[in-house]
């Protein structure tokens, strides 16, 4: 710019000075002309410069205007998204526990229509004073099940029963003549049912306790039934229980026509909130292929359980 101004000087004085010299006129006037030129083109440069400096100062304006809505939208948008999540968690956690809740409220109000299902003439009582001893599942009345011959009758086919609950809100005897028939089709949903004295805690081996089923859902598909869940450590529920659930679901599925008697007993000490074992009987109808009769205990090695409340204690 500054050049393009001493340009613009030097070419009006050489307009002066052609008009007042006769003898160099044309000389001084090709003066003028020429620097007039370039103080023109530098003038035209000096624009050109100036309006390229704008454009950019506006287009970084305009960037960063845009930048920053940008991450004031994707600030809001993420506070949105964590009060929507937070949302959805609180309400999720509210429905579970009125599903629960009216699982617990529908299982009490129903009454136990079974008047066939007898009860093992081995008390809970009895089982309730035994003392583990280091072997969880022991035999009881020599592995002979304690069923009469109205138990074992197939006169009504196949069917299942579920002991109502105690004014604890605990589980009683299930019981059922297992069938073919009565197993699922369907893949097993999440349990939303938290049984007595559910005070779960993580181990090195996973979790504490199990929803335990005490008609195993591979036999009649029963889940989400609180007559049908209780409280009981990992080590009862698998491999314990497992292991005499699978030899029954095998046998039946062998055939239509294979039938077993099935019962399986909570026993709780008092008004203690947690079984302190699992009475289990089960007898194939026309054969000893499913025979058994055995108690097993609701321990879980490693760890002290308060059976009155389900909390737990690390040794």
């Amino acid at each position: 710019m500054f050049i393009g101004i001493i340009f613009l000087i030097i070419g009006l004085f050489a307009i002066i000075v052609a008009f007042r010299q006769r003898k160099d006129r044309l000389w001084f006037a090709l003066l003028a002309i020429i620097t007039l030129l370039l103080s023109w083109n530098q003038a035209g440069t000096y624009a050109r410069h100036k309006s390229n400096h704008l454009k950019d100062v506006m287009s970084t304006k305009v960037v960063t205007r845009v930048d920053s809505n940008a991450s004031k939208l994707a600030t809001s948008l993420e506070s949105k998204n964590s009060k929507l999540e937070s949302t959805l968690s609180s309400r999720s956690s509210s429905l579970k526990k009125k599903a629960g809740s009216l699982h617990l409220s529908i299982a009490k109000s129903q009454s136990d229509t079974s008047k066939t299902s007898s009860t093992p003439s081995t008390s809970q009582a009895e089982l309730a004073t035994k003392q583990y001893a280091g072997q969880q599942t022991i035999t009881i009345n020599q592995n002979e099940p304690d069923f009469s011959n109205t138990d074992l009758s197939t006169s009504r086919g196949a069917w299942q029963t579920y002991g109502n609950l105690d004014s604890y809100n605990r589980v009683s005897a299930a019981n059922a003549l297992l069938n073919k028939r009565l197993m699922p089709k369907t893949e097993r949903e999440s349990l939303d049912v938290d049984p007595t004295g559910w005070h779960n805690k993580r181990t090195s081996n996973g979790w504490l306790y199990n929803r335990c089923h005490l008609i195993g859902y591979q036999l009649t598909g029963q889940n989400n039934n609180a007559k049908n869940l209780m409280t009981g450590t990992r080590s009862l529920n698998d491999p314990e229980m497992t292991t005499y659930e699978n030899e029954v679901a095998a046998y039946v599925k062998e055939n239509k026509n294979h039938y077993v008697r099935y019962r399986v007993t909570p026993v709780f000490r008092r008004t203690e909130l947690v079984a302190r074992g699992i009475h289990m009987e089960g007898q194939s109808i026309g054969s000893n292929a499913v025979h058994f009769n055995v108690y097993i205990f609701n321990i879980e090695s490693g760890y002290t359980i308060n059976y009155q409340t389900g909390t737990s204690v690390k040794k």
